[in-house]
């Protein structure tokens, strides 16, 4: 009886580390589909918590394709989150901005951040619904095919398709562009760097597109602007007349930002903010400060 006993604990325990590694492989999958629908690393780690989890009290021995399991019960979570996240964005002060992701290693190839983590790309995304949102990463970010996306939104093909075209159509009409040249797009990048500490309106003269935007998310805990900034004229005197407010021992890190050109701000070894510039066609066309010191503790410590 013994025996039969410890057998059973043995096989229950190979079953638990064989669904354990089979998530493992998925995880890096899941947690990007996650960040790009919640755009906060916190909420991204809860929903793959909340997908294992499920995954754990499943009965898998029937699931013939367990990243398509994953996927679904992932989504699925996220659409849920992100309904009530969207609630509560809309009661937050200010100009809400994504969670960073950060990578020191600029002169590395670039890791997981891609142009469809960048924070332009987020920012609009935020204005699809969840459903809108689900349905275009799906297809343009991870590749799925429509009877794919329509089992996992539980829709008809037809209306998956609907999802993602109006989805596109939205974003195309706002061009979130890139600079194809990352030498370039640093060294402009750089440039822009240097037109913030030099206390000059005119040493932005060729980095800023007319038409740039500025986006600074506070969260009400720190100082930064409540509205969007537009305009070249306008950019280039928020950043004259903030620099003297800064403080003096302030460090600033080059790094990819979303995988975008950027920098972490430090005050002694304490990360202070986050700014990326989305650049295309040789200039600034946005640029984004996130503050908010609730987005930046997850930030590397230098």
């Amino acid at each position: 009886m013994g025996s039969l006993v410890m057998d059973s604990l043995v096989m229950d325990s190979h079953v638990m580390n064989s669904k354990a590694e089979i998530f493992e492989r998925h995880r890096k999958r899941l947690f990007g589909l996650a960040y790009r629908m919640l755009a906060t690393v916190g909420d991204a780690e809860d929903a793959v918590q909340d997908t294992y989890l499920r995954w754990h009290r499943t009965d898998t021995a029937a699931i013939q394709v367990p990243e398509a399991w994953l996927v679904t019960a992932c989504t699925r979570i996220c659409i849920d989150r992100l309904r009530q996240a969207k609630l509560e964005r809309e009661q937050y002060p200010g100009t809400w901005l994504p969670e960073p992701l950060i990578e020191l290693d600029v002169a590395a190839e670039p890791g997981e951040t891609a142009d469809d983590l960048s924070m332009a790309l987020l920012v609009l995304l935020e204005r699809l619904s969840p459903a809108e949102r689900a349905a275009y990463l799906l297809r343009e970010a991870f590749d799925y095919d429509y009877p794919q996306i329509a089992e996992i939104l539980k829709k008809s093909e037809a209306a998956c398709r609907q999802l993602v075209s109006r989805a596109a159509k939205r974003i195309r009409e706002e061009r979130p562009r890139f600079s194809a040249d990352s030498n370039a797009a640093r060294a402009l990048a750089e440039k822009f760097a240097a037109a913030t500490r030099a206390g000059d309106a005119a040493a932005f003269a060729g980095v800023l597109a007319q038409d740039v935007l500025l986006w600074s998310d506070g969260g009400g805990k720190a100082k930064a602007a409540l509205n969007v900034i537009h305009g070249a004229d306008k950019v280039a005197r928020f950043f004259l007349g903030i620099a003297p407010k800064q403080p003096r021992d302030l460090r600033r890190v080059m790094a990819r930002v979303n995988g975008q050109p950027g920098w972490v701000f430090y005050q002694g070894e304490t990360p202070y903010l986050a700014m990326a510039v989305d650049i295309a066609d040789g200039l600034v066309r946005n640029v984004f400060i996130v503050r908010n010191p609730d987005k930046l503790l997850r930030l590397p410590v230098l």
